[in-house]
């Protein structure tokens, strides 16, 4: 598969088109899929890892992207994390631990959404880490100001009636 990978540390101009072996698709009670990239977003993290700054954490793939949208075309769908009820051939958008920046990218099912209707593969590949991002904060900010039972059930709530 072909992936962008970091010849070295620095400018953009370091993310260099590679070949790298195709990921198998993950086996049962795995509870990850394999998605064919058609979009990946670009965040800070992906910034600071290309210019040194940021370590690729134990265990993740060495590729950059955090961020993917495209099509599930395998992986363990029968996990109790597949909340969506997802299948191959569905339109997914996910968080990953790196390896974005490539043809086809592992995920964990419970950290995959299905494209919100009406999103592009762009914009399904910009949703996660907002989406991940707001509902740990608005998490956060209800506990701290101790209001869980008003505004934070109606934010969860908000978050249930996105369009999916």
């Amino acid at each position: 598969m072909r992936v962008m990978e970091i010849k070295e540390f620095g400018a953009p101009e370091m993310l260099v088109s590679a070949t790298r072996p195709d990921p198998v698709a993950p086996a049962a009670g795995t509870g990850e899929i394999l998605i064919k990239v058609i979009a990946a977003g670009i965040n800070r993290p992906d910034v600071l890892q290309r210019k040194g700054h940021y370590p690729v954490p134990a265990g993740a793939s060495d590729i950059p992207g955090l961020e993917v949208a495209g099509e599930i075309v395998g992986g363990d769908l029968a996990h109790a994390d597949n909340l969506f009820g997802l299948k191959v051939g569905d339109k997914v958008c996910a968080l990953v631990q790196g390896g974005g920046y490539a043809e086809l990218c592992t995920a964990p099912i419970a950290q995959c959404l299905p494209y919100p209707k009406g999103f592009t593969d762009q914009e399904a590949a910009s949703l996660p880490e907002t989406f991940t991002l707001c509902g740990a904060t608005s998490s956060c900010v209800a506990s701290y100001l101790k209001v869980r039972p008003c505004w934070y059930k109606v934010a969860r709530v908000a978050l249930v009636l996105l369009p999916f």
